[in-house]
């Protein structure tokens, strides 16, 4: 079964596509992955969501026009990723997360837009969508949803290792004699990319080859006001977004550290990017994993990385390519394997990874241009992926 997985991220700077082609044998699914690409966004549709995410104030009739925008620009992508990398069965669109309800340590509701019909109608394929919130109605908190990718990948690692992807969010999931865990560590690069957005620090709204922290110094007491963060404290499982991390975020914990106008450009970046350093050090030291495994745009910053390798001297830090997934399309990849669990009536999330009372079955089918056909449903999931390309 050949899927696209299709999602963007917590940057909402654009889509990232991947096809991968499934079989199964016995207890192990092996995955081809084939066409991959990442589809910016057009300009002036990513300002306009840009402008829309909390903590500003919206409309509905934005809300609107947004679902459909965005909708047809993953129809575009969709379209190409088919034309350059061939058919395929089933298109999985996470949609673009535009908010995301926690209260405490409690997930209540969850909103990705990116209207589904718009890729059906243009693909002919049949489209899942919604993937987040039947997690989140069994208790859970929707994410990280890539935990169930790392569970099949990571699971026979002696030692114990942990996948971190560093997308606006830093996530990570813990795999360990069986065992599973994953939460939502903080911010990676969304407060990164809201300085540099804002005060147009350069033409590509983030911190390139970590350019702009490495011309800068730490202020330890703006760093210190940013680790007293109370989500760092929460226990595990929880989840996090934009919601809380946002550019205002970053003006507040300025003020409150009486350093309103005074710390420059640079010596701001260089701080937020050890805020992603320090606070996911931290958590990986308490996991006592031999081997972090690193994916999302965060993995090409070399500041973050050399940061992470000189904080965890004992661990093997490595990005996912090594492990078959591409640390660019990891989460694409992931995608694509919910649909195929999904197709096959199987769970698309592990208990451990979101904290739901137990697993669920993820997502809204979108039929295509014939009559919805799904494969027999299997009685039991696999308990081990390998990736190839």
């Amino acid at each position: 079964m050949r899927v696209l997985g299709m999602i963007s991220g917590t940057s909402h700077d654009g889509i990232d596509v991947a096809i991968v082609g499934f079989s199964r044998t016995g207890e192990v699914l092996e995955g081809r992955v084939g066409h991959t690409a990442s589809a910016p966004y057009p300009e002036e549709l990513r300002a306009r969501l840009i402008a829309a995410l909390p903590p500003a104030p919206t409309t509905l009739a934005e809300v609107c026009v947004l679902d459909t925008l965005i909708g047809q620009s993953f129809a575009a992508a969709a379209a190409e990723a088919i034309a350059r990398g061939g058919p395929v069965d089933l298109i999985v669109s996470h949609g673009q997360t535009v908010f995301h309800w926690v209260e405490g340590a409690h997930a209540r509701g969850t909103l990705q837009i990116g209207q589904p019909a718009w890729i059906a109608e243009r693909t002919g394929v049949p489209v899942l969508s919604d993937v987040r919130v039947r997690d989140i109605t069994a208790g859970g908190h929707g994410a990280p949803l890539v935990s169930v990718l790392d569970g099949l990948l990571l699971g026979g690692h002696a030692g114990g290792a942990a996948a971190l992807n560093l997308g606006g969010i830093a996530n990570m999931t813990v795999v360990r004699g069986g065992a599973l865990s994953a939460y939502d560590i903080g911010p990676a690069n969304a407060l990164i990319d809201a300085v540099v957005t804002s005060r147009r620090l350069n033409e590509r709204g983030f911190d390139e080859d970590g350019a702009i922290a490495a011309s800068g110094r730490v202020d330890t007491r703006l760093l210190e006001v940013l680790l007293d963060e109370p989500y760092y404290r929460l226990p595990a499982p929880k989840s996090t977004g934009k919601e809380l991390f946002h550019l205002e975020y970053v003006e507040a914990a300025l003020a409150r550290a009486g350093l309103r106008g005074t710390v420059g450009d640079a010596d701001l970046v260089a701080t937020l990017t050890e805020l992603t350093v320090r606070t996911v050090a931290d958590d990986v030291r308490a996991a006592g994993v031999s081997a972090l495994v690193v994916s999302g745009g965060g993995c090409r910053n070399p500041v973050i990385m050399r940061g992470l390798r000189a904080a965890l001297p004992g661990v093997e830090v490595a990005p996912s390519d090594a492990y078959g997934a591409p640390a660019d399309d990891k989460e694409a990849i992931a995608f694509a394997l919910i649909g195929w669990l999904t197709a096959h009536g199987l769970p698309g999330t592990v208990p451990g990874g979101t904290g739901a009372s137990a697993a669920r079955i993820l997502g809204t089918l979108t039929p295509g241009a014939g009559p919805l056909v799904l494969p027999a449903p299997m009685t039991e999931p696999p308990r081990s992926l390998v990736l190839t390309r």
